[in-house]
């Protein structure tokens, strides 16, 4: 079935429709797009010049996808990119936004999610099956692999990595990466637990699940240096899990986040000064220890 398109789009000459693609009215899609097949751009939904859509889209009303990046040092002469893999949905007024240097692109994976008001910056690279919920943002340069989730009203700092299937709680926001299949939370966001109901979820052994468990603690729960912890995860973990575990640590360039009782102990003088201001002379009580399970749909 070829290519609907409501007589109030505006539908660049030069663009590429896949057969089964709907266009709605008011919808703009600049010259220099390509559309795979079946997918659907809602009524006033916005997408630039430079992006690729693959199949089975949904880009809703008011979304704009594509659009020339947030940075001062952009060339609006240059071309740059926005390419996007399959059945991703991209909800009202969400904004991804394509890569700012010349012949660089802004990657967006398979089975992704953009909630309402969230918000992909130029230049980063989003895995497959990633949720933003409504207004996560992610800026510039950054990475968010297969499966993570960013819940509401998050944060993110330029150049910083999400793992795998980690979950980010509502109104946090990090500054260093997050290691893969945990849960954070905070400003800024420190380590919860293991994201052990995701991980279920996501169909990961139980096998794996354990050498998780156990990675997680030898990074924060036994004092560790983070090259110790890695070195006793490459020796007692040796699942795929945990080798991609190993990957992301030593790869990591900003660091990773810190642990609850390390960021705890951080922000002691704080808590007492506030506890003698109040004069209460009671010492503010530790952070859980529970590096098993966080239930996921609490975090949301």
């Amino acid at each position: 079935m070829p290519a609907e398109i409501h007589a109030a789009a505006h539908v660049g000459k030069s663009v590429v429709l896949g057969d089964g693609t709907r266009v709605g009215p008011g919808a703009v899609i600049e010259d220099g797009v390509s559309v795979g097949k079946g997918n659907v751009i809602w009524p006033n939904a916005f997408i630039g010049r430079g992006t690729t859509l693959g199949d089975e889209n949904q880009v809703h009303p008011g979304a704009v996808v594509g659009h020339s990046p947030q940075d001062l040092a952009y060339d609006p002469s240059r071309e740059t990119y926005l390419r996007v893999g399959h059945r991703n949905t991209f909800r009202e007024t969400c904004t991804i936004h394509r890569a700012t240097k010349p012949g660089n692109a802004t990657l967006i994976g398979d089975g992704c999610y953009f909630m309402a008001g969230s918000h992909v910056a130029h230049d980063c690279k989003i895995g497959n099956k990633v949720i933003l919920v409504n207004f996560a943002g992610v800026t510039g340069h950054c990475e968010v692999h297969d499966g993570a989730i960013m819940s509401g009203h998050t944060g993110i700092h330029q150049f910083c990595r999400i793992g795998k299937y980690t979950i980010l709680s509502a109104l946090s926001t990090i500054n260093k990466d997050l290691p893969p299949f945990m849960i954070f939370g905070g400003r800024p966001a420190c380590a919860q637990g293991v994201n052990a109901i995701g991980l279920r979820r996501a169909g990961i052994s139980r096998q794996a699940r354990a050498e998780i468990k156990r990675a997680y603690r030898a990074i924060y729960r036994e004092g560790r240096t983070l090259q110790d912890a890695i070195e006793v995860i490459a020796k007692e973990c040796p699942g795929e899990e945990c080798r991609y575990l190993v990957d992301f640590l030593r790869t990591s360039k900003r660091g990773i986040a810190a642990g609850a009782a390390e960021q705890f102990e951080t922000l002691r003088p704080h808590y007492n000064r506030g506890a003698q201001r109040r004069g209460s002379g009671e010492e503010p009580s530790s952070p859980r220890d529970d590096d098993d399970e966080v239930p996921a749909d609490e975090i949301l």
